[in-house]
């Protein structure tokens, strides 16, 4: 099983001039303690009540913050969990990845989803579509990037985004190409779209284990309906880890053993206190290699 982080918080003793520093030396902590993946949000509110935060707390763009990680790393994965569709035009957002994994040196998942944040779209003057047209949106970003990472030039034309003589030059170093990630639980829509384009999903703990294994129960009727081998699509967990709150080793050593038995392989954690460094260091020292055993 892997092991990722997720670093869903800016607020640092310290202020912004604090954020930088502190970045780098939380990410270069995670790459040395054998962290698989590292992960940002793709949000320009904080999300009211994360970890008790107000929606005015500090949040940085996610893909310039990934630059940043790119040129900090040599073998950790980066990703963005997960971009909302509504944010950037597509062929924009796919320069943005196809540069991002160029930097990393081919070590980037492209995670996407329909996006939700409502207040944070209107705050900011973005249109926010329909249910029905974001997941439209969703499908086209994903026919995209098939399509263009197939060739070095195509012509695309979806439902709601045309771009007739769009680029993959320089192309990305991933083989075939960045890995993608879909973020949810939609039965009709978003894991159908697992099915039908994407290398791995991503569920939340929070929505309890029945509905983690019906997820994956329907993922997998899905594939059968297309005939996509159910296999050789990663399962990814997103969980909350909280060392010096309630959480212990044990038990995050018996969650991850939960999660194993179900199929999950990969499983990527916030920690409210990861500034503080100690969390990542009892990582490295008691779950990692254990995990890797």
């Amino acid at each position: 099983m892997h092991i990722g982080l997720q670093i869903p918080s800016f607020k640092y003793p310290g202020g912004p001039a604090a954020i930088r520093p502190k970045l780098k030396e939380i990410v270069t902590t995670a790459e040395d303690a054998g962290f698989y993946s590292l992960w940002v949000m793709d949000h320009f509110y904080q999300i009211k009540g994360m970890f008790g935060e107000a929606y005015t707390d500090p949040m940085m763009e996610s893909y310039t913050t990934l630059g940043y990680f790119a040129g900090l790393t040599e073998k950790i994965f980066l990703g963005t969990l997960v971009t909302g569709v509504i944010y950037r035009h597509p062929s924009v957002l796919m320069k943005m990845v196809n540069t991002l994994d160029i930097l990393a040196g081919g070590r980037t998942y492209f995670g996407i989803g329909a996006a939700w944040y409502e207040d944070e779209a209107i705050g900011y003057g973005i249109p926010y579509p329909s249910t029905s047209e974001r997941f439209e949106q969703l499908e086209d970003n994903l026919q995209l990037a098939k399509a263009l990472w197939t060739g070095d030039e195509t012509s695309f034309e979806g439902r709601h985004f045309s771009a007739p003589a769009i680029t993959n030059n320089p192309r990305p170093l991933s083989t075939p190409h960045p890995r993608i990630m879909i973020g949810g639980t939609g039965p009709n829509k978003t894991l159908r779209m697992v099915a039908q384009y994407a290398d791995a999903c991503n569920i939340g703990e929070w929505v309890g284990r029945a509905n983690m294994q019906k997820a994956l129960d329907t993922l997998k009727e899905h594939c059968e309906a297309l005939g996509r081998d159910y296999h050789t699509i990663e399962k990814t967990a997103l969980c909350t880890a909280h060392l010096s709150g309630k959480d212990t080793v044990e038990s995050i050593m018996g969650r991850l053993e939960d999660l194993s038995g179900m199929g999950f392989s990969h499983v990527i954690f916030n920690m409210p206190d990861v500034h503080t460094i100690t969390p990542l260091e009892t990582f490295a020292g008691e779950i990692i290699p254990a995990v890797e055993d």
